[in-house]
């Protein structure tokens, strides 16, 4: 039991991840790919344009 108080103890003192740590990544994935995109667009509108 004392070991269990112990382990509850630990978990409870560890530092809490906030949505920054988790979520960042996926929100710097999508800032690459929605950046990419624009990139791409904009490059195709270009040569568009220049086509005709």
């Amino acid at each position: 039991m004392e070991h269990a108080l112990d382990e509850l103890a630990r978990i409870l003192k560890a530092p809490q991840t906030g949505l920054r740590d988790r979520y960042g990544a996926i929100m710097l994935r999508l800032a690459e790919s929605l950046t990419t995109g624009l990139a791409i667009g904009i490059g195709f509108a270009i040569v568009h344009a220049l086509a005709d």
